[in-house]
């Protein structure tokens, strides 16, 4: 493929004004009655950056606001495209592939289990066949190790959705703009630039002025995986006294969801599971010199709690007046309005008593997509999402956050720690049912795919939480051999290492895993390479030694090398 610098290009204008709906095809910069189009160019080496603003001179309802670029795919081109949310599968597919989207099956029961709510899929209606793909805030083609990047450096007033379109040879760039009533400036300003992988995302978040991580990678355990909702305080310490014979110790206990009466309920604690509150957890788990985190999804409300009941009002209504809904669970939730004062002051306080209060260091922030469900008719999702990403980060001011299922150009520099794929399953790829859902479905093998594909935001944009690693014997349906390969593409891939496991239930052979992924050596990722649609070869350093390690992620022996034959499901690191 050539480079994108050198592609063809022009934007694709659409909006409506006065009654009269308004297309503009255009190359330069342009002015009429309506709007100002400027355009800006700049160009460093391998790297040049074109920033587009429109500025309406009254207000108009924007319906299209992208840029098409005619370009051409060679057979052996890889393509990476960040999808919507934390959750959204996102790994490197070949041109060729088919990229999954909300199926027909799913749809059937969409009323029931609200699964649109979860990506993108009722504000894009993605093509469908072989080599359509599509992303969000950056993507990348890349031919062996020369890769060319395509990243948005202005994710605030819109999400900037990215699309390959192989067949027709096409990428259009278009910001989510959502019919949205313009009477300010907004702007595509996007980063084309070609080259290696790590001058490419070093040069791109240096542009983007995103605040270095500087949290140490950490290692800890949580409740959620073993226990769900299903947890108590003598669950909780008799976790934590199994983690006490640890050493070093566990850096993070986190407290996952299960503690509250109700998601949105966050002051009212379960008192038949936690008859001594939450503050006595808090401070138990800092007795024994870890740092204590607890889980909360802010910007939502259980449909049964006591908030939803008292303040109906603070419930994000559709354009019929209808609440929002922001998924399935816990018997259906919706989305909290953050436009009421009264919302945010709600939010705030319960911040202050979870961190100052009862004392935790740390809050994983969950269902953070929220904040760009339904319709705003002067602020896009991508503008709501990065409002309610800064305004959290006030709240918690200089404690620890750990984000999830969140846009995560919204998040770029504002959490501490991310989550960047899907939940883990307690099996292999999940339910059956879960291949014909969404993009966003509990698999530990997307997970896995996704710790590999999004690996050029560790230490970038925040640190890496590739999510959790079991090695129990019960209540898992993974053999060792699944085990093992999730444990190590943790260690390898991430920053946050948690597990679930009631570790003194742990064999020998378990304890020895453990210590190998609790290490926390500082690793150098020098390449990755897919010699098969279930194969990785990922090349790394580890105070100062080189390894490969060779991924069979299926059922089927594949060979990788003339002298390595793995059988399914097996991982194997070769010392260079």
């Amino acid at each position: 493929m050539k480079s994108l610098i050198d592609q063809t290009l022009h934007l694709d204008l659409s909006y409506r004004i006065n009654d009269e709906t308004k297309v503009l095809d255009l190359v330069k910069a342009h002015e009429n009655d309506d709007l100002k189009v400027s355009w800006v160019v700049t160009q460093d080496h391998q790297a040049q950056r074109l920033k587009i603003t429109l500025e309406p001179k009254g207000k108009l309802e924007l319906y299209r606001f992208g840029l098409i670029l005619n370009t051409s795919f060679n057979p052996t081109d890889r393509v990476f495209l960040n999808g919507y949310q934390s959750w959204t599968d996102s790994h490197e597919h070949s041109i060729n592939d088919k990229q999954d989207r909300l199926s027909s099956f799913a749809m059937n029961f969409n009323n029931k289990y609200q699964f649109s709510k979860y990506g993108d899929f009722e504000f894009f209606q993605a093509p469908k066949g072989r080599g359509y793909f599509h992303g969000y805030t950056y993507a990348y083609v890349r031919e062996n190790e020369d890769f060319s990047f395509m990243g948005s450096l202005n994710e605030k007033d819109g999400f900037t959705r990215f699309e390959i379109q192989g067949p027709k040879n096409k990428i259009i760039i278009n910001k989510d703009v959502d019919g949205e009533i313009l009477d300010h400036a907004i702007s595509l300003d996007i980063l084309f630039e070609g080259g290696k992988e790590e001058n490419i995302f070093d040069h791109y978040f240096e542009l983007l002025g995103t605040k270095k991580a500087t949290e140490p990678d950490r290692m800890g355990w949580t409740s959620w995986y073993n226990y769900y909702q299903n947890i108590s305080e003598t669950i909780v310490l008799d976790n934590l006294k199994a983690a006490s014979v640890l050493s070093p110790k566990m850096d993070i206990f986190q407290i996952d969801d299960g503690y509250q009466t109700a998601v949105g309920d966050w002051m009212s604690v379960d008192k038949v599971k936690f008859p001594s509150g939450m503050k006595f957890i808090a401070d138990s788990i800092k007795a024994q010199g870890s740092l204590a985190g607890l889980w909360m999804a802010p910007l939502v409300a259980q449909r049964s709690s006591q908030l939803v009941k008292d303040h109906y009002d603070w419930i994000l209504k559709d354009d019929l007046g209808q609440p929002e809904w922001a998924g399935s669970g816990w018997g259906g939730f919706y989305c909290l309005d953050l436009e009421k004062q009264e919302v945010k002051d709600y939010i705030r306080a319960c911040f202050d008593v979870v961190l100052n209060e009862w004392g935790y260091d740390l809050v994983k922030l969950d269902f953070l997509y929220a904040a760009a469900l339904g319709h705003h008719p002067t602020k896009t999702r991508g503008q709501r999402s990065a409002e309610a990403m800064d305004f959290i980060r006030d709240c918690v001011k200089d404690k620890l956050i750990l984000g999830c299922g969140v846009p995560l150009g919204s998040a770029f520099g504002l959490v501490d720690y991310c989550r960047i794929g899907p939940d883990v399953s307690l099996d292999w790829k999940g339910p059956w049912y879960f291949e014909l859902i969404h993009r966003e479905k509990v698999s530990t093998k997307n997970a896995i795919l996704n710790a590999i594909g999004r690996r050029h935001l560790n230490h970038r944009a925040f640190l890496n939480d590739p999510d959790v690693f079991l090695l129990r014997n019960t209540n898992i349906q993974m053999n060792t051999s699944q085990k093992e390969i999730l444990a190590h593409v943790n260690r390898i891939f991430g920053s946050l290492l948690f597990t679930s496991d009631l570790i003194s239930d742990y064999d020998q052979s378990q304890k020895d895993l453990l210590n190998i992924t609790y290490a926390l050596k500082k690793k150098t990722i020098n390449s990755v390479t897919y010699p098969h649609k279930d194969g990785v070869v990922v090349n790394y350093s580890e105070e100062g030694k080189t390894y490969k390690a060779y991924i069979n992620l299926s059922s089927k022996v594949q060979s990788f090398e003339a002298k390595i034959q793995l059988e399914p499901y097996t991982i194997k690191i070769i010392s260079q």
